[in-house]
């Protein structure tokens, strides 16, 4: 006899609870993973609907007290049967449990108790606006914003009032708006009344492919293989040709899903959507409550939408029929999920796509080498955009400046003088300068500056670490491999060796020194943590409010300043030793969109690259924007060390707040998934050895297979289930990780 595991409520705290159905020997071969069923329910078995999510052979309780599975109703395969299929292929590819992979995947309501006292009200006037929020007994805060919220609704075109409210510094409109509904005071009858207006956007008029991004389209279109790659250099259209697609597929009768990296959302890069298919374009961002989030899936599930744009988490938009999605950046390193389940949205977006029979876009400048090497291999379709549009500029000069030179020449500062002659220009031209310091992944690398030698692990190729509290020694975060700091450079005897590194406010500090006259803005996390402070800062760097803007990666990913002329990458070295495998690729792939970022506007640009290792072919095909010469060193090094995707890797993480107990589990753990298909590394330290009283143990295993890691993976999670000792000992499972634990 079968049994099934059923949901019968989609909200958070059905999820939790979960009831066993005997299924029908009329109904096995029918009743899968997903199906839609009608159950009997409770004392009066009442018949409800139900999900399925799971089968076993063996009852939770006695058999007499089951109930059978009624039916299952004609036309089942609703939307929430595709997301719980997709969740039942994440529990097993990811590990994690049902639990988590339905609540990832499943547009869920929360259960709330009470009720509230609501305005209803759109386009008053501001008069109408504060007499009603006198009556209800409106805090004042919320009477001026819902005033100024009633002017903005009281304007359908929303001339003049945005420029106005910028010059006034008060909140926006739409955050007056999300406030008021967070806290229940407003409810707005008809969305489609009001529109959220977007500064700087081009005319939303149609415009003509060009004939590579014509055959791009057409070629999509028609090839049956279910993922494309679409590679083009910037500036080259990639935007019009999703545009295009997303077109085709809504004249089928099917919606969109379009994938940004959050730091991507921009008003200019939703404005060209929004402008193009109106109020079939609904957006997702990561500050929505998640009232705001359920609002905008159940627009989606009721067809009142057709597009969703939004980070990796809009993957999981409940459309009906959906037939396309589009990753746009699909190298960026936000589409892997840092909590449990660890999905890459990439492999996510390939399955849903497999069980609804639509197609997966991947679109770059500088692609994955993954995604490159499964589209050279022509697993995936390979379209190429290589010119940029009729009308865009030339693709700016890129020069290269050898650090190690400006040591020699007494150069102790950190803008070479090849950037502080071409920042004078600029400024006295009064053109804007980008200078980009990538601090993502340093981890304290050691670093010669006299011959520019980095010191790696003999055994796995990757920068080692400096751990200072720990006597400053040097550590292979792989493989667990600890060296002595050595005093001079063991390849060339000098004593300029040592922790290589800065920060964006030292930066700003040294700027105002050097250049007095300058108006300067800064773009990081620490200076971004107020929300809107970022649109605050690109938008007045954009009106010309400011001459440099200093920043990390997040300014470099897009934004278009038609009067940036000059690129100054400060230290391409911070990114290209920071200790994990995927140093290179970031390296070339940040340093290309640096570049990418000077002379978008008329006058010619500039991008200077400093660094201490000017041979390295990162930084060599970076400056000349040769991706496949990159590709070419690239997947070299991956097929000699079996790194992705000449092979697949998986990391164990292992935590307690006993270090000892944690390594004791590290080493039950290696030895039980070791197995003749796999290759695992010894039981490290993590990269962060301890956070939050927690001590980290990780765990690296590779293996030709993906399946062998799989295998792997089950072999140690049926030993910690029998095991005592794991019932305190946290273990995470991360496939093909991005970023080092």
């Amino acid at each position: 006899m079968k049994y099934a595991d059923i949901i019968v409520d989609i909200s958070l705290e059905a999820l939790n609870r979960v009831f066993q159905y005997i299924v029908p020997e009329i109904l096995e071969s029918k009743v899968r993973v997903g199906s839609q069923v009608m159950v009997p329910f409770g004392s009066g078995n009442r018949i409800i609907k139900g999900f399925v999510i799971g089968f076993s052979e063996k009852p939770d309780y006695a058999p007499d007290k089951l109930k059978e599975i009624y039916s299952i109703p004609k036309g089942s395969m609703v939307v929430e049967s595709q997301m719980i299929c997709l969740a039942d292929w994440m529990c097993r590819m990811y590990g994690c449990t049902r639990i988590q992979a339905l609540k990832t995947v499943l547009c869920v309501r929360r259960k709330i108790q009470g009720g509230t006292k609501k305005i209803y009200f759109l386009a008053v006037s501001r008069e109408e606006a504060e007499a009603e929020m006198k009556k209800l007994s409106v805090q004042p805060r919320f009477a001026s914003r819902a005033a100024l919220l009633a002017l903005f609704l009281d304007d359908r075109e929303g001339k003049g009032i945005t420029e106005d409210i910028m010059k006034k510094n008060v909140p926006s409109p739409m955050n007056a708006l999300r406030t008021l509904i967070k806290h229940g005071w407003i409810e707005v009858r008809e969305a489609s009344d009001y529109r959220i207006p977007f500064l700087g956007v081009e005319d939303g008029k149609q415009v003509q492919l060009s004939r590579e991004q014509q055959k791009a389209v057409e070629d999509i279109c028609e090839d049956e293989r279910m993922v494309h790659l679409l590679y083009g250099v910037t500036g080259s259209g990639k935007t019009e040709v999703y545009m295009q697609l997303i077109e085709r597929t809504l004249m089928s009768g099917r919606q969109a899903i379009v994938l940004i990296p959050e730091i991507s959302l921009t008003y200019q890069n939703i404005g060209r959507f929004r402008q193009r298919f109106g109020r079939r374009v609904s957006v997702m961002n990561s500050r929505m409550s998640e009232g705001e989030r359920y609002d905008q899936y159940i627009q989606a599930k009721n067809g009142e939408i057709d597009i969703m744009i939004g980070p990796r988490s809009a993957l999981f938009t409940p459309f009906p029929n959906p037939g396309l999605i589009i990753i746009d950046e699909e190298q960026d390193g936000a589409y892997k999920n840092d909590t449990t389940p660890k999905y890459h949205a990439v492999d996510v977006a390939v399955e849903r796509m497999r069980l609804c029979g639509g197609k997966v876009v991947l679109g770059s400048a500088t692609p994955s080498v993954v995604a490159y090497d499964r589209a050279v291999r022509g697993i995936y379709g390979l379209h190429l955009l290589k010119k940029r549009v009729a009308g865009g500029a030339a693709m700016a000069e890129t020069c290269v400046v050898d650090l190690r030179n400006e040591l020699k020449q007494k150069n102790y500062s950190i803008f070479s003088r090849k950037l502080q002659r071409e920042m004078e220009v600029r400024l006295e031209k009064k053109e804007q300068i980008l200078l980009f310091l990538n601090r993502r992944g340093y981890a304290g690398f050691i670093s010669c500056r006299s011959c520019g030698h980095v010191i790696r692990c003999p055994h796995c190729d990757i920068s080692m670490t400096l751990h200072k509290a720990e006597g400053n020694v040097l550590k292979c975060h792989y493989c667990g491999l600890t060296l002595p700091l050595p005093g001079n450079c063991p390849e060339c005897g000098s004593g300029y060796i040592g922790a290589f590194g800065m920060g964006t406010q030292k930066v700003v500090e040294m700027l105002e020194k050097r250049f007095p006259q300058a108006r300067i803005l800064r773009a990081d996390r620490d200076s971004m943590r107020r929300k809107n402070s970022s649109m605050e800062v690109f938008q007045a760097f954009s009106k010309g409010e400011a001459d440099i803007l200093v920043g990390t990666q997040m300014i470099v990913k897009g934004h278009d300043f038609p009067n940036v002329t000059l690129v100054g990458v400060l230290a391409a070295d911070l990114s290209m030793f920071s200790g994990d495998y995927l140093a290179g690729e970031r390296t070339f792939q940040l340093l290309t969109q640096a570049a990418g970022r000077a002379g978008r506007g008329e006058k010619p640009g500039l991008a200077v690259i400093q660094t201490y290792q000017p041979e390295h072919y990162a930084v060599t095909c970076a400056a000349a924007q040769d991706f496949e010469a990159f590709y070419s060193q690239e997947i070299l090094y991956r097929q000699l060390m079996r790194y992705p995707p000449a092979g697949h890797m998986m990391a164990v993480i292992i935590e307690h707040e006993d270090e000892m107990t944690a390594r004791e589990g590290s080493l039950l753990l290696a030895g039980v998934m070791a197995g003749k298909d796999v290759h695992i590394l010894p039981p490290a330290e993590g990269f962060r050895a301890k956070e939050k009283d927690c001590y980290r143990k990780v765990i690296y295993i590779k293996s030709n297979e993906i399946n062998g890691l799989i295998r792997s993976r089950e072999r140690a999670q049926a030993f910690i289930r029998g095991e005592a000792l794991f019932r305190e000992i946290n273990v995470q499972f991360d496939i093909n990780p991005m970023n080092l634990y």
